[in-house]
């Protein structure tokens, strides 16, 4: 019987203050941000990689076949027609 009343106190506790840090962010006024504020210059120092005109890949050998199927459906009057 405590533990059904434990976890219903702990379970309201948990919402009410979850609720009260969301209204307590969304009341805080937000601070405009300045409009001289500037960020610093960055100078990149680094070497440019040049692109190869051509890569040649290794020979690729490829083994084995493809069975290939003479008839994808065949019509078999034997069989009763059903919908389903």
């Amino acid at each position: 019987m405590s533990d059904n009343i434990f976890s219903a106190v702990l379970t309201f506790s948990l919402l009410a203050a979850g609720t009260i840090a969301v209204g307590s962010e969304m009341a805080v006024p937000r601070h405009a941000t300045q409009a001289s504020a500037a960020m610093p210059t960055v100078t990149v120092f680094g070497k440019r990689v040049v692109v190869a005109d051509a890569v040649t890949l290794p020979t690729v050998v490829v083994t084995g076949h493809r069975a290939v199927l003479t008839a994808a459906a065949i019509a078999d009057p034997s069989c009763d027609a059903r919908v389903e």
